[in-house]
């Protein structure tokens, strides 16, 4: 992630497409977001990358290992920008992040944490092995744990 990536993320996360985010967000919780997410790099070695088009290099969402106070396991998260669903980039992405996060780092366990409502993240979640676990911890109560099968 670069400065050039906060006009977009900026957008995303303050429109009604940031619903299952939380959001809409106010512009300042954004910031704070948007640092998060770089500062995973510094404190645990792992955070969010942004999603490119191989083809275009326009940027199209992002994928990410979340951890920390806000996080009671390592969580898998993605995102994808308007327009960009459909593509396959969102399962490309997060299976190669899962892929790293458990042959790399070593990870032994990995979630995602998703709104009941988000249909295309529980579909890509299922696509790629996860299963609801209800006896996970969560952050938000509402949320649905998928743990994700160990490679």
């Amino acid at each position: 992630m670069t400065i050039e990536d906060w006009p977009q993320h900026e957008r995303l996360m303050g429109s009604d497409r940031s619903q299952f985010m939380g959001g809409p967000t106010p512009r300042h919780v954004i910031w704070g977001i948007f640092s998060h997410d770089i500062a995973h790099w510094v404190l645990f070695g792992h955070g969010a990358l942004m999603v490119d088009d191989k083809t275009t290099g326009k940027t199209v969402g992002q994928v990410g290992l979340n951890h920390g106070s806000l996080f009671p396991e390592h969580e898998l998260g993605w995102f994808l920008y308007d327009g960009f669903e459909g593509h396959g980039y969102a399962l490309e992405a997060a299976q190669r992040m899962r892929k790293w996060a458990f042959e790399e780092l070593g990870l032994k366990t990995l979630v995602s944490y998703i709104d009941p409502k988000n249909e295309r993240s529980r579909k890509l979640a299922e696509r790629m092995g996860a299963v609801i676990d209800p006896d996970a911890e969560r952050h938000d109560p509402v949320d649905l744990v998928y743990r994700h099968p160990a490679l």
